[in-house]
């Protein structure tokens, strides 16, 4: 019953991966085919588990032999799996960094609030913006970069940047700078947040590090138990003697 609780935590995350369309997890999923491919993958991994659960309290009941030994085998298997992914993503934080840099720099320039091919993940962009106080990838002169603002002399600037009390009800698009000197302007002169989103992810993440390393360790330690209940009870079930069947 705990695996399948599991299971269905794993691929409950998958689905809500795939779904969600107003947070930053959006925005990369959106943008990059990796994490889409690793919403699948989690979904696959939750059904998988949720399966080998009902497996394994089967063979347990039923004292089948192949079934927990089976159980033991997926289970290593995931185990396996779910280290190798782990060192993967440490080893490589530095490429996947720059490849998140170059998501968000592209998703920025880009932006127009007119192109509604685009409105989901300029949305999602939108919220992280306003939901963590932040502008830009690495500060709000990322935002110069921007083809409409350019051509605007960036007298405007994005309204989900805005820490000014007089944009509280515009969430997404562009925003006038009220006087701007002989009609051109700066990201200085912008009313935005200070801090880039790359450092208020880094912190929501370094904030939560140790509930995310406690719910992976978790996982790992209940999958061990539960390897080495199986392999335990594979070992206790003896094979039928078939010596002692009376004879017709």
């Amino acid at each position: 019953l705990l695996f399948q609780i599991l299971g269905a935590v794993i691929l409950g995350f998958g689905i809500w991966i795939l779904a969600d369309k107003t947070s930053f997890i959006a925005v990369l999923q959106m943008s990059s085919p990796s994490l889409k491919t690793g919403a699948y993958i989690l979904i696959g991994v939750g059904a998988l588990t949720m399966l080998m659960g009902f497996l394994g309290c089967l063979g347990a009941v039923n004292e089948i032999r192949c079934l927990l030994g089976l159980y033991f085998t997926c289970l290593m298997v995931i185990l396996i799996t779910q280290v190798a992914a782990g060192l993967v993503i440490y080893f490589q934080k530095e490429k996947l960094k720059e490849e998140l840099s170059r998501i968000v720099r592209s998703l920025i320039e880009n932006y127009d609030p007119l192109n509604d091919d685009e409105r989901n993940l300029q949305d999602a962009w939108d919220y992280v913006q306003t939901q963590i106080a932040c502008c830009g990838w690495t500060g709000a002169k990322d935002w110069e970069d921007n083809e409409i603002l350019m051509n605007q002399s960036l007298t405007a600037y994005p309204c989900s940047c805005s820490n000014s009390s007089k944009d509280f009800q515009a969430d997404s698009g562009f925003c006038n700078l009220d006087d701007p000197v002989n009609g051109t302007a700066t990201y200085a002169d912008w009313p935005v947040h200070e801090q880039g989103c790359m450092d208020g992810v880094e912190k929501w993440l370094k904030d939560n590090l140790g509930v995310i390393l406690g719910v992976c360790t978790g996982v790992a330690v209940i999958e061990l138990l539960g390897m080495i209940l199986s392999i335990s009870l594979c070992k206790n079930i003896h094979s039928e003697d078939y010596t002692k069947v009376p004879k017709s």
